[in-house]
């Protein structure tokens, strides 16, 4: 079987992105990322799509470029069909769609979702790469969603818990932004949290049945106690930066472990992924270590690259799909929401 040459295109949120993979081997992984959010405190979705217009076809451009391919070999194009935004996501797939056509090659939509957790099957080409078994548990977190996912196969995975309100990300970028840290304000988070004491504050821990998640009631409670001590000192959020920082990263961390490991339990399994944009948390990383090694898990962590929105995982995705026949019609449409099964 001669090899199957993917371009992968992803246009989610704010990142726009392609990526050329030589079966499940990552040739180039390229993003644009878009900076202009920055002054709004998130992203703003008429931005985002105008830019992706700007953006996607340099990047296309200079992926197949630095795969050190001609466009004449693809084999076929993926592209994220949703969840997302749905400006955004018509950029990506308008593309896809048009230059698939002018190739004559099949096209492949791809669940973003799904994309995450498959990132951990791309390989960069070295000898010590490993991927999950199935069945996996992986914890999906991002700006945008939090969950839990069942991964029974390659095609065939289910949400078995995700959150009822905001995402993890989500909680980390608005009490940032109530504390003055920029957006995105989950890596100003991880770093200041270094020097503070994770104990310092008490948040609220909301109880939600099942594998569900809930982090509204936590975002309420961190913004009464700065509302609360500022009465008494108006500098106080300046002095205990730090530690808030280290308090709500430990919170945000507990209430995600402790719901992950309910679903190992009662699964058995140990086979334990973590996915998305938060996974690139220092203290994420940590807790997932330390789990492995208190409960015998066997975890699987993204290589930096591949915990943000980017295109080499809808490649892989795209790859697989290629694999089982799997096309997508010209008359697919991109969708916003999430579903309980991908």
């Amino acid at each position: 079987m001669s090899d199957i040459i993917i371009l992968g295109i992803e246009s989610s949120c704010d990142d726009t992105s392609a990526s050329v993979l030589r079966n499940n081997v990552m040739l180039s992984n390229v993003t644009a990322n878009q900076t202009v959010h920055e002054l709004y405190g998130g992203v703003v979705p008429e931005l985002a799509s105008r830019a992706h217009q700007q953006n996607i076809i340099p990047v296309v451009h200079e992926a197949i470029k630095q795969a050190g391919i001609d466009k004449k070999e693809l084999t076929a194009i993926a592209f994220t069909r949703g969840p997302g935004l749905l400006g955004s996501l018509l950029v990506g797939a308008s593309f896809a769609k048009g230059f698939a056509q002018a190739l004559n090659i099949p096209l492949l939509e791809v669940n973003h979702l799904q994309a995450h957790v498959l990132a951990h099957f791309i390989s960069e080409g070295t000898s010590d790469e490993s991927h999950p078994e199935f069945p996996f548990l992986c914890l999906l977190v991002s700006g945008g969603n939090s969950q839990i996912v069942l991964a029974k196969a390659i095609n065939l995975m289910e949400v078995i818990g995700q959150t009822i309100d905001d995402a993890a990300g989500e909680a980390f970028d608005k009490c940032a932004k109530v504390i003055g840290l920029p957006y995105p304000g989950g890596p100003h988070i991880d770093k200041l949290a270094k020097n503070g004491n994770s104990k310092a504050f008490v948040f609220n821990k909301p109880q939600i049945a099942g594998y569900n998640y809930s982090f509204s009631g936590l975002k309420t409670s961190f913004l009464y106690l700065l509302r609360d001590q500022e009465k008494e000192n108006p500098n106080f959020i300046q002095e205990n930066m730090c530690d808030l920082c280290a308090s709500l990263q430990s919170t945000i961390i507990d209430v995600l472990m402790v719901k992950l490991r309910k679903a190992a339990t009662d699964y058995n399994i140990k086979q334990i992924a973590v996915a998305g944009g938060v996974s690139a948390n220092s203290e994420l990383r940590k807790a997932f270590n330390e789990h492995a090694q208190k409960y015998g898990w066997t975890v699987y962590i993204p290589p930096f690259t591949f915990t943000t929105d980017n295109a080499a995982m809808i490649a892989v995705t795209g790859y697989f799909k290629y694999l089982n026949q799997d096309f997508c019609s010209l008359s697919e449409v991109p969708f916003a929401r999430v579903t309980k099964t991908f």
